[in-house]
């Protein structure tokens, strides 16, 4: 059991810091966030990326430890004004 706990915490280190295409992005943040907050869309997250491009390397990925709380924030603003 202690090694299945952390296999699971090891998964979890890497999906944080892994990064991933911006698809792949938006599956995993909406799918890991309360229902209170607003979902991430293909077109938000371009204009997050627009809006942020300091954040982002030549890649352009997405990473949840990097990007996931400055775009929860962005996105209510985002929303208000969209």
């Amino acid at each position: 059991m202690v090694g299945l706990m952390k296999d699971n915490r090891k998964k979890e280190q890497e999906v944080n810091f892994v990064g991933t295409p911006l698809e792949v992005f938006i599956q995993y943040y909406n799918k890991n966030i309360p229902a209170s907050f607003p979902r991430a869309t293909t077109r938000a997250l371009e204009q997050f990326q627009a809006s942020h491009p300091v954040l982002f390397d030549e890649s352009k990925l997405w990473t949840i430890d990097k990007h996931r709380r400055r775009l929860m924030d962005w996105l209510i603003l985002y929303r208000e004004t969209a």
